[in-house]
């Protein structure tokens, strides 16, 4: 079996970063489709959203803590083609609650194959830099998808969204199984027994990751529906997306960069705050430039302050529980974001929106105040 350290190993790493991370580049057009063609509320469609993630969530909790007993290539290929299958019947429904059930059922799979891919990441020679590997290929996947996906909706209905997804997770499956890797430092059962429990350090780097998730999914979910009832056509909004994919391919390369240049805590202390001045701008900020800018550079302030919370919770946790926990993290807040999103919107407007984002990255910036490590923080080795 090839490791991180072969290239079909990092490929098959790559491919399954993209698949269960679907939800980070199609939020605005998952929503937006099942509002705009299924004829669901903002509530309504976040819900399903929601299920999906809190399913992706739920799977992780389970698999994180025994990521050092697991098959993980059988994990990950049997977790994507679950996935594809659950997708594929959402592509036939239009109902809520089978539209609920699929949504769930896609959610536990996606959750399943990602867990094992971020633990496998999480130990690999240089944690950091891997997932600024499979971070830029996110990038360049989502300028794909943007550039495609929305046109397609456009013109074909909300049933080819589900199609595009099932696509996605099957070819992740067909990958994991022929290339799946083992960790670079394989360790077994006894790793585990060796580091019984998690430091608070690395649940508070954990709750910081899951509120930045917040804040992520509760702006990024109503993106499209922002800009649409502003007046701004659907190929100017996917302009936007496909430069927020083009922007995001700055991210990884970035991060790498810096990895020796600036600490880990010092970039997930400011991480938060961007990301609720960019949050101020696009939902209460009328004016198209503001929108458009904000908006191209809303997802680049995640990734790039993920990458370091991600080499950094590497360094508190070596044992790779915590970063197999990383759907769980993500996803959590990603789960709460899209019906908290569509509830606020619902009763109070986009402004809303804003005011909450900026009380979650309050409460991320002093949860990661308490994420470091035993002596003052240095810069990643």
């Amino acid at each position: 079996m090839t490791t991180t350290e072969r290239w079909p190993g990092r490929v098959a790493l790559m491919v399954g970063h993209c698949a269960g991370m679907v939800d980070l580049v199609a939020l605005p057009v998952w929503v937006g489709a099942l509002i705009s063609f299924y004829g669901f509320d903002p509530q309504q469609a976040g819900g399903l959203v929601s299920l999906f993630l809190l399913g992706a969530v739920a799977a992780s909790l389970y698999f994180a803590p025994r990521f050092n007993r697991l098959n993980r290539r059988l994990v990950a290929a049997l977790g994507f083609a679950g996935a594809a299958l659950a997708f594929g019947m959402a592509s036939m429904q239009t109902g809520f609650a089978a539209m609920a059930i699929c949504h769930a059922i896609a959610g536990l799979s996606v959750g399943s194959a990602l867990s094992v891919t971020h633990g496998t990441i999480g130990r690999a020679a240089n944690p950091h830099r891997m997932f600024a590997m499979v971070g830029l290929a996110l990038g360049i996947f989502a300028i794909g998808f943007m550039g495609a996906t929305p046109n397609l909706v456009a013109a074909l209905g909300g049933a080819v969204l589900f199609k595009v997804f099932a696509g996605v997770m099957g070819v992740a499956a067909i990958v994991s199984a022929l290339f799946f890797p083992l960790p670079d430092h394989e360790q077994g059962a006894d790793f585990d027994i060796a580091h019984p429990r998690l430091s608070g350090a690395v649940w508070a780097g954990m709750i910081g990751v899951g509120l930045m998730g917040v804040n992520q999914a509760m702006v990024f979910s109503f993106f499209e529906r922002i800009g649409a009832d502003r007046g701004y056509g659907v190929e100017t909004i996917a302009i936007i997306l496909v430069a927020v994919g083009f922007v995001n391919l700055i991210a990884p390369p970035l991060a790498v960069y810096l990895e020796r240049r600036i600490g880990a805590q010092r970039v997930v202390m400011t991480g938060p705050a961007v990301q609720a001045v960019l949050a101020l701008i696009i939902t209460t900020v009328v004016a198209f430039p503001a929108y458009a800018g904000a908006g191209s550079v809303f997802v680049f302030v995640m990734i790039f302050t993920h990458t370091f919370a991600f080499g950094l919770l590497s360094r508190l946790d070596p044992s790779g529980r915590a970063l197999a926990a990383t759907p769980a993290m993500l996803m959590i807040g990603a789960a709460v974001g899209p019906i908290l999103g569509g509830t606020l919107v619902k009763f109070s407007g986009y402004p809303a929106i804003g005011v909450a984002v900026v009380i979650c990255a309050s409460l991320a910036i002093a949860s990661f105040s308490r994420a470091r490590l035993p002596s003052v923080d240095a810069v990643t080795p």
